[in-house]
């Protein structure tokens, strides 16, 4: 090691980015390129009846028009759940749904054209809420167009009604997590050109640049072979980005039909409607415990509104339930899980996919058993941490720093010292949870690796790193720099990564499930351990010694005894080219065989290794108002080993920011007429630098046998508990329970009045 793995640095493209020098998607400009918009459906559920777009084709400046019988394959991101289409067939879903797409010589000639489309519509019963979608199965929207139902889980592991019959105590509760969006600050854009060699390329603001690959030539009916896609910088994702959209298989076929480049920006408002952000669930949890507080069983029932389409559904039904079981947990547990249909925006996957919602709702249940009990909370914690190397559902654990975590935050924050002595409206809460290290298999079945990385050695002391990664943000290329720089002794400012792009990088499955440092970091320890050996073996050579005498330091290889003797890097590479030929190497990562139970989903959760984390928020709350202020966040993650600590630091306290905008003022909430209630950042509610207190971020290291270098994820696992924290603050604070998410002011003046009414 050379002194880069481990010490606070900054992202490479940081200074890039705060100068405007990245290129985003919406900044590419290709010639002849055109503009395509869609018009969508003003309806949450309606067949088409008649399109004409005569009007729309003759005005001046549109090029072409598209509509569903153009793109009739259906596609979708589970190669089980195929439920979309491009653009709508034959019923539309929801207000937003894409109907027609128009490509025009500019925005505004295409934005007037699909006001000339004339569609006549047969306006069908709409289902917006959860109990519309179980109450009434006629409206169909299932598979099987008897009911509403898009996947339902039953789970069970142990004998859960013997362990709560036999409990001293069984805490029972009803919790309602809200829909909340991504809102990132760049909007969905993608631009295809289709060249005259008949070569297909796809610029998009995707975190999954190989599934959208799969899918173009699925819908275009093109052989993949005649398809290339490149990610460019991505202005924010946070899983909003992780599955094939309609737009992009638009603008594909529209740069087919037309023989020019055709670019779309999705606005502010089609972005809250394309949503795929959290799922809203209704969720019932019973707990039973021992008068010491150890759990006995869970019992938790749950309705998941999945919106329109399928999306990632069949994992968030699975996750809703599987990834409850660390970080301490009970012995006995029961889940049944069903995610509904609904003609709303579909849901998919954000940041902590399918289990910030359960979490919620388990984490306050735990908090009322302990004050119910008189213990502590983290004591309660404590008791209950799960022991061993697996979990009751089979989840096999690596490394666990959970007992830290806690001892971390209980420590920062003077637990013990300030838990319920701060005076009325002020109070500490804590909270936990685990998360994965990336999924334990690709999306659709295969054998091949799930991540890879190619190295080009240069003569010139340079290493080129073609990475097949989406860089999102979150810093993968800084990651995966820092890791060869570090292994070949080179500066920074000497590796150069290339991310994302079809015909240049091998393939890798995407930025999602945390997999990124796990996998990825793997994938290119691999490959530049296979450079680096190469480099020992020609220095060694060439001084005539071992290689074992031989060791890499910053900016040289040296030998020991030799120090005087050291040869630069440069010239090292030099010598190892002269001696093996071009330089260059392959690495990639599987996960090992056997992860997670062997019952149907035993497999949906299951994870190379875990991340822990426990978190201790403090507020203040007004009563007078109902305003809650946060005022600080201890969060302590597990993340193995931090690589970039100053990454892990950015992406804990990222983590919390989100956490405390979801506990306090998110939510995607549609009316009864199918309409967003504010799709813009007027009314959809999320902090700025003024609206989140302090946080502190605590670096919990285990060391994971398995991970590179030691390293798990710090991506999503820092969120999870940061709600439940903050909510079971505000019960020290005030002594009120808030049970539905967000806490507003009107949820938490409501709560006092219903106590000082008892």
């Amino acid at each position: 090691m050379t002194g880069l793995v481990g010490k606070p640095g900054r992202r490479g493209d940081l200074v890039r980015r705060v100068r405007g020098e990245v290129c985003f998607t919406d900044d590419l400009r290709l010639p002849r390129m055109l503009f395509a918009k869609i018009l969508r459906s003003p309806h949450p559920h309606a067949r088409i009846v008649g399109l004409d777009a005569t009007k729309a084709l003759a005005l001046p400046g549109v090029v072409a028009v598209l509509t569903g019988k153009d793109l009739p394959v259906r596609f979708g991101i589970i190669p089980w759940t195929p439920d979309e289409h491009s653009l709508v067939v034959e019923k539309a879903r929801f207000v937003g749904d894409g109907v027609a797409a128009i490509a025009a010589l500019d925005e505004r000639t295409a934005a007037r054209a699909c006001e000339l489309v004339e569609v006549t519509w047969e306006v069908l019963p709409p289902v917006l809420d959860l109990d519309t979608a179980r109450d009434q199965p006629a409206i169909g929207l299932g598979a099987s167009g008897k009911d509403n139902v898009s996947k339902v889980v039953d789970l069970a592991f142990g004998d859960v009604d013997a362990a709560l019959r036999g409990s001293a105590l069984v805490v029972e509760g009803d919790y309602h997590f809200e829909g909340t969006a991504h809102a990132p600050i760049e909007t969905h854009c993608a631009l295809a050109r289709y060249d005259s060699d008949g070569l297909l390329t796809v610029w998009s603001t995707t975190q999954v640049p190989h599934y959208l690959h799969r899918e173009l030539s699925r819908v275009l009916q093109l052989s993949p072979a005649r398809i290339r896609v490149i990610q460019p910088p991505v202005g924010g994702a946070f899983g909003g980005k992780s599955e094939p959209f309609g737009h992009e298989m638009v603008v594909a076929k529209l740069a087919m039909v037309t023989g020019r480049p055709v670019k779309i920006l999705l606005t502010r408002e089609e972005e809250f409607y394309v949503h795929r952000g959290r799922h809203p669930m209704r969720m019932h949890f019973a707990v039973g415990a021992q008068r010491d507080g150890k759990l006995t069983a869970v019992d938790a029932k749950t309705d998941i509104d999945g919106g329109a389409y399928s999306s990632f559904g069949l994992v968030t039904t699975y996750y809703s339930g599987q990834l409850l079981t660390l970080p301490s947990f009970a012995p006995n547990y029961r889940f049944s899980s069903t995610r509904y249909f609904t003609t709303k925006p579909p849901c998919g996957p954000k940041r902590g996919h399918g289990s910030v919602q359960p979490r919620f709702a388990f984490e306050i249940t735990l908090d009322k058993i302990a004050v119910e009990l008189g213990l502590d909370p983290i004591e309660i914690r404590r008791t209950n941490a799960v022991p061993g190397n697996s979990t009751l559902n089979g989840m096999r654990i690596t490394s666990n720093g959970y007992l830290e975590c806690l001892a971390r935050v209980e420590a920062a924050s003077q637990w013990k010292e300030r838990r319920s002595k701060l005076g009325f409206g002020r109070g500490l809460g804590v909270a936990s949870s685990a998360y994965i290290s990336g999924t334990n298999y690709p999306i659709y079945p295969n054998e091949m690796p799930q991540s890879a990385v190619q190295l080009k050695v240069d003569r010139s002391g340079v290493v080129t790193v073609f990475n097949g990664a989406s860089e999102i943000g979150q810093g993968t290329d800084t990651l995966l720099a820092t890791i060869v720089a570090d292994e070949l002794g080179l500066d920074l400012g000497c590796v150069r990564v290339v991310s994302a792009d079809s015909d240049l990088c091998p393939v890798d499955l995407g930025a999602y499930s945390s997999r990124g440092t796990f996998m990825n970091g793997n994938a290119c320890l691999m490959a530049v351990r296979e450079v680096k050996h190469k480099l020992v073996t020609a220095v060694a050579e060439k001084l005539a010694v071992p290689p074992a005498d031989v060791f890499v330091t910053r900016g040289f290889l040296a030998a020991r005894g030799l120090e005087n003797q050291a040869i630069p890097v440069d010239e090292a590479i030099r010598l190892a080219e002269a001696r093996f030929g071009t330089l260059g190497a392959t690495g990639w990562y599987k996960s090992p065989p056997g992860l997670g139970g062997s019952y149907r989903g035993g497999t949906i959760g299951a994870s190379p290794a875990y991340s822990f984390t426990a978190h201790v928020a403090e507020v203040k709350v007004d009563v007078e108002t109902g305003f809650v202020e946060v005022v600080k966040v201890w969060c302590a993650h597990d993340c193995g080993k931090a690589i970039c600590p100053s990454l892990v630091e950015g992406q804990i306290e990222g983590s919390v920011y989100m956490g405390v905008a979801e506990a306090l003022l998110e939510e995607h909430l549609v009316d009864h007429r199918g309409l967003h209630a504010g799709p813009n950042f007027l009314d959809y509610r999320i902090p700025t630098s003024l609206d989140v207190g302090d946080v502190e971020a605590l670096i919990v290291e285990s060391i994971d046998p398995e991970g590179p270098l030691g390293a798990k994820e710090a991506g999503e696992g820092p969120l999870h508990s940061s709600i439940p924290a903050v909510a079971n603050a505000i019960f020290d604070a005030v002594g009120i329970r808030l049970d539905r998410l967000p806490f507003s002011p009107a949820r938490v003046l409501a709560a006092l009045e219903a106590k000082r009414s008892v």
